[in-house]
């Protein structure tokens, strides 16, 4: 699978956005990133999809330059003007060229989904491999309004039950991709969620 972080070198706060070519080219997230239409310009002709984990402003600011650029079609679970396509929980969804499920994963966001395939994990913000709180394990903050810790712990658990032993590479919403063990990155984050100390020490 043919992956690139086309947000990686913005200098503003965006999440990852993650360009997949393939049959379906994809853009997973758009980002809070001015330059995220150029960065996908320079390495494919067009854009087919994208999906979308959850809608908080540094997911999505830019979908609109995005969609106007290229006129892709649009997934997400919850509304938005411009999605074309609504997700739900066991859905199948193209990236690229691989097939991926969709696991409602909310917590974090209300609308929150994860993608997994056979090989590969797209987690947004549910789980993180390493976001400065923590590394080798992390998970999305719950201390703001519309957040849940427990829904959040329960989603891990569910996508953990959900994700083959086979998945090798996880693309989180923040911090840097993960290549090897993911299910035990997972776990860890986890462990870590389910003593429900504060993340942040604000919270």
């Amino acid at each position: 699978m043919d992956v690139t972080n086309v947000t990686r070198d913005a200098e503003s706060f965006t999440c990852n956005a993650y360009l997949v070519d393939g049959d379906r080219t994809t853009l997973v997230d758009a980002g809070a990133y001015g330059g995220v239409v150029d960065e996908v310009r320079r390495r494919v002709d067009g854009l087919d999809r994208v999906v979308l984990t959850h809608q908080h402003g540094d997911h999505v600011e830019a979908l609109g330059a995005v969609v106007d650029a290229f006129d892709p079609d649009v997934y997400a679970y919850g509304a938005h003007d411009l999605r074309t396509h609504e997700l739900a929980d066991g859905d199948r969804v193209t990236v690229g060229s691989d097939d991926f499920e969709v696991v409602f994963t909310p917590g974090h966001a209300p609308d929150h989904v994860s993608l997994v395939s056979e090989t590969a994990l797209f987690s947004g913000d549910v789980v993180v491999h390493d976001d400065g709180a923590f590394d080798d394990g992390s998970f999305g903050r719950t201390d703001l309004p519309g957040q849940s810790r427990d829904r959040l712990v329960d989603s891990i658990r569910d996508l953990l039950d959900r994700m083959p032993a086979t998945v090798e590479d996880m693309y989180s919403g923040h911090g840097g991709e993960f290549h090897g063990d993911v299910r035990a990155v997972v776990e860890r984050a986890l462990e870590r969620a389910e003593r429900r100390e504060p993340k942040y020490p604000e919270e």
